[in-house]
């Protein structure tokens, strides 16, 4: 059982199954008070549960975007949402071209050089996502010995590194490794045979796993942990409130609801 089980089942007793109802004395906490300003927050809605098109209803939903909104609340600001891709994500908020970044973005040192982090919001563990009737290989050395395996990536990415460097031989340039614009193009080259093994931490795995009816599943045992945080440009002052909220949310079992509804509760697709 995952780690995110854990903390749903756990909150689901301490909710009774009830949702995301916040009690008198966790809204009355003492946050800040933003007034109202707007924050414009950007994300690639490519990242399944965490955020991603409904594709019932077209809209944005999903994990972050229940979090944020209730961040937003308690906090008193309003939010704009915009849409970039991964790539230009990190540059574009450090350059100030949006207040956060949110698309489960992992804490790393190289990347705190160009932007500031929130405290962690979620932690994950990377797992290999294959096709459902993959057989040749159950875990990362097995792939590796099939030479005619490919992974799908994008580039500098966790999961590219992890494919990088803790499944293939450290070479970057690696040949068996097939660069994509996005996560979700990477696990549709997956379902349509062009590549074998995408490398995903549980949240988008299990999301992926439940919408393909048989056709996708994670093998293996976890490649270490991550940590998720909300982006910043450098010095910017949203950063300590936000980890504000998240702790009060932590504390009052808000995230553990939430993990409950994203990881228990909801199918994607269904």
């Amino acid at each position: 059982m995952t780690m995110f089980k854990h903390a749903a089942l756990a909150a689901a007793a301490a909710f009774g199954l009830s949702g995301l109802i916040l009690s008198t004395a966790a809204q009355a906490q003492d946050l800040p008070d933003l007034g109202g300003q707007e924050v414009v927050v950007v994300t690639e809605n490519a990242y399944p549960p965490l955020q991603f098109i409904d594709p019932k209803t077209g809209e944005q939903i999903g994990w972050e975007y229940d979090a944020m909104n209730e961040i937003a609340k308690r906090l008193n600001f309003k939010v704009e949402y915009q849409n970039t891709s991964w790539d230009a994500m990190i540059q574009a908020v450090s350059d100030a071209q949006y207040h956060i970044g949110m698309t489960g973005i992992t804490i790393k040192e190289e990347r705190m050089e160009k932007v500031d982090f929130s405290d962690p919001y979620m932690r994950s563990e990377m797992f290999m996502l294959v096709r459902g009737d993959e057989d040749r290989f159950t875990d990362a050395e097995s792939f590796a010995q099939l030479e005619d395996g490919l992974i799908g990536a994008q580039a500098g990415t966790t999961p590219f590194y992890v494919a990088v460097y803790n499944v293939l031989d450290g070479n970057e340039q690696n040949p068996r490794i097939k660069l994509m614009e996005t996560f979700g193009a990477t696990v549709q080259a997956l379902r349509t045979g062009d590549v074998d093994l995408v490398l995903t931490d549980g949240t988008a795995g299990k999301g992926y796993v439940e919408a393909s009816d048989g056709g996708l599943k994670l093998i293996g045992e976890a490649m270490g942990t991550e940590d998720f945080g909300f982006i910043f440009p450098k010095g910017s002052e949203l950063a300590a409130p936000i980890n504000a909220a998240i702790a009060a949310m932590k504390a009052d079992g808000t995230i553990d609801a939430l993990n409950k509804k994203w990881f228990l509760d909801y199918k994607l697709g269904g």
